[in-house]
């Protein structure tokens, strides 16, 4: 059986700390039995393909020269792997465009970090939380409660951007990268005026990147206590989707036992029928505002320090090795170019 406590008495100094991080990352250390299993079963994933599958991703890189694929870590491909099953081709379709979709928007991506005034504003409303216990299926719950939106200090491609950053911060998580998400939207009291600032071409840009440009694998997604005009603009987005996306919608109005059949009463707050007490939805924008190393920008990038047990592209400083490294050679954030493009 392998001492786990050698990482803490071993000399880093003596060994090589990329032959250490790229001979853990094979071992899929911090990941269960049971959701290993899972993601053989669901996924297909196989540890001993690792290298292989990653390496077939990294060798498509080079038939799209117009794309500037900004991190390409074993660990950053694998998360692309996961959310397409495997599939080496369509894993790489999913990394291009994560990028392009960045490259072609880059407004949603500047001064990218919770602090910034327009997506702490949308946390703290609730849009997004984060439910502090998982589905049945072990998914994690995002919510938002749209009738805290307000629509006069802030506009949708905030709550968007809010969207997004925690969708990134969830994914470091390889337990959600295998058991992926479901979202649940409370309308209850959104009103016809808020509704108005429901932009079509925001709506659509949000459509686009969440269903083909990120890396995660989404469940379901749960309307409830929605009014007509809400019913109506969905009847706009609608054929935007794929139909495979189409079917995780579902509407189930003020019915919330419909609801209770696909996601628990146990694991939902009292406001969603739930046997939980209320949901603190400031406890999800505190984490994230509170977290000041998770942050994009214009000068730096978040690196999670969690990923100590997975490789990194050569373009990475691990800065947080500090050990073997020059103080003099140590950067404690990235180049602007490595993530955002202008």
């Amino acid at each position: 059986m392998i001492n786990l406590n050698f990482s803490i008495s071993m000399n880093l100094a003596e060994i090589s700390t990329v032959d250490v991080l790229d001979d853990m990352a094979e071992f899929g250390w911090g990941l269960s039995e049971e959701l290993l299993l899972k993601s053989q079963k669901e996924l297909g994933e196989e540890q001993s393909r690792h290298s292989e599958d990653i390496a077939d991703v990294k060798e498509q890189i080079e038939t799209r020269p117009d794309i500037k694929f900004l991190r390409t870590d074993d660990a950053f491909v694998l998360r692309f792997l996961r959310a397409r099953k495997f599939d080496t081709v369509e894993s790489f379709k999913l990394l291009a465009r994560y990028f392009e979709f960045r490259q072609n928007n880059p407004s949603l991506f500047k001064n990218f970090i919770a602090s910034e005034a327009g997506i702490k504003a949308s946390l703290y409303d609730g849009l997004p939380s984060v439910l502090p216990n998982c589905d049945q299926k072990g998914r994690k719950i995002i919510v938002l409660f749209a009738s805290n939106w307000d629509n006069g200090r802030y506009q949708l491609p905030s709550v968007y951007r809010a969207i997004l950053l925690t969708l990134e911060k969830l994914i470091d998580d390889e337990a959600c990268q295998i058991n992926g998400f479901v979202f649940i939207l409370d309308w209850s009291q959104f009103t016809f005026n808020q509704s108005r600032s429901l932009n079509p071409k925001v709506l659509k840009q949000m459509v686009e990147g969440l269903q083909d440009c990120f890396p995660a694998r989404f469940g379901s997604i749960h309307f409830v206590n929605q009014p007509w005009y809400i019913e109506a603009i969905c009847k706009i987005i609608l054929p935007f989707l794929k139909e495979k996306s189409r079917r995780k919608i579902h509407m189930h109005g003020i019915n919330l036992g419909l609801l209770h059949q696909f996601i628990s009463k146990e694991v939902l707050p009292a406001e969603l029928g739930g046997t939980l007490p209320e949901h603190n939805i400031t406890s999800w924008a505190k984490e994230l505002v509170g977290d000041e190393n998770f942050s994009f920008g214009d000068k730096h990038i978040y690196w999670p320090d969690h990923c100590f047990f997975k490789t990194r592209s050569k373009s990475f400083p691990t800065f947080h090795l500090k050990q073997n490294l020059d103080p003099n050679e140590i950067n404690s954030r990235l180049d602007e170019e490595f993530f955002l493009i202008d």
